[in-house]
């Protein structure tokens, strides 16, 4: 006869994936942390990683597009384009950016360090199945670069780099159609979710735009598409006091008066 024993195994607690994580928007890098993380990098000679870093705060890329990169779409020849168009996988619309001399330098130096060729990555991978970089390994990397200048690397993700300078060109210009043609956001409603930015203070801005200390109004896709972004939840909350409700139909109290109807029936019966 055998006796069957029976283990009890502890039964693991099943622990959510945001627990105790910041979930939702990652907040810019500020300046001062821009600069921290060049002059770490500089530093300790971190040629590819100080490429990619100031590469990405210039062309505010998602990180597909910019791990993606070729040789060939930011050199011109042997010089590094000033200026670069890169077709987004996203969404599949061209994107306009520009590169700053430090950054010309930097990605300079790394192609001339990794001998790349014009048809050659610009971040090519150690792994052998992967021809470069992958998102995953562009965060992990960004995770680094935060821990070495002491800020919780939680609260900063890839999308930090790409909402810095949007961020600051926002900050100074008030300008919120030219930070959706830098983004490639194919919406103004996208740019303003994206940036954080108040609904009802973009529309006062979009509505009343200084030119030359004049005040004019803004361009008219520009408000209604602000305006089309307030829901009707949204101008409820924001409203003093939201219109009475019929509690046998969805429509509005005032729609319906008795009173104006039988006023109506009789001048047409006199009539």
């Amino acid at each position: 006869m055998f006796i069957m024993e029976t283990s009890h195994t502890a039964v693991r607690q099943r622990i959510p994936w945001n627990k105790g994580k910041l979930v939702g928007q990652k907040a810019p890098f500020k300046p001062k942390d821009v600069w921290a993380i060049r002059a770490r990098m500089v530093q300790q000679h971190r040629t590819r990683e100080l490429a990619l870093f100031n590469l990405g705060i210039d062309s505010k890329l998602r990180g597909c597009d910019l791990v993606a990169l070729k040789v060939r779409d930011i050199q011109h020849g042997a010089q590094i384009a000033p200026r670069a168009i890169i077709t987004q996988h996203k969404t599949g619309r061209p994107v306009q950016f520009e590169i700053t001399p430090p950054t010309r330098a930097a990605v300079q130096a790394w192609i001339v360090e990794a001998g790349l060729r014009s048809e050659d990555y610009l971040f090519p991978s150690r792994v052998r199945r992967s021809p470069h970089i992958c998102s995953r390994q562009y965060q992990r990397m960004l995770r680094g670069w935060v821990r070495d200048v002491g800020l919780d690397w939680t609260a900063y993700g890839t999308h930090s780099i790409r909402r810095t300078k949007a961020a600051l060109i926002y900050q100074k210009t008030k300008n919120l159609r030219a930070v959706q043609l830098l983004l490639g956001h194919s919406k103004l409603e996208s740019t303003v979710r994206y940036l954080g930015v108040d609904v009802h203070d973009a529309l006062e801005i979009s509505e009343q735009t200084e030119v030359g200390g004049c005040a004019i109004a803004g361009p008219p896709p520009v408000v209604a598409g602000l305006r089309c972004l307030l829901s009707r939840s949204a101008r409820r909350r924001f409203s003093e006091a939201p219109p009475p409700r019929c509690p046998r139909s969805r429509r509005s109290i005032c729609a319906f008066d008795p009173k104006q109807k039988w006023q109506h029936h009789e001048s047409s019966t006199e009539s």
